[in-house]
């Protein structure tokens, strides 16, 4: 099972290492980054694979909150983010 993280706000340093940090802490696998600073922004598409997790997703994006503060952050599964994204 996989999740989908995004994360956009103002760059700052650390940001990368707050997030994976946040899903190691939850046993979530970090398979694919791609992030981009555009001027003043940071913007971040993040797979993880939760099989493993030791929390709930909700737990996860509630960490996350916590640990990434000033950021729009969102957490998804791929079932919901596929079906989101088909056509």
């Amino acid at each position: 099972m996989k999740a989908v993280i995004t994360v956009i706000g103002k760059d700052m340093v650390g940001i990368l290492a707050k997030v994976s940090g946040t899903c190691a802490d939850a046993n979530a696998n970090v398979l694919e980054v791609n992030q981009s600073v555009l001027q003043e922004y940071f913007a971040m598409v993040m797979l993880i694979d939760i099989s493993a997790m030791n929390c709930s997703l909700d737990k996860l994006r509630e960490n996350l909150d916590k640990n990434v503060d000033g950021m729009q952050i969102h957490v998804m599964h791929e079932d919901i983010f596929d079906s989101m994204h088909r056509i």
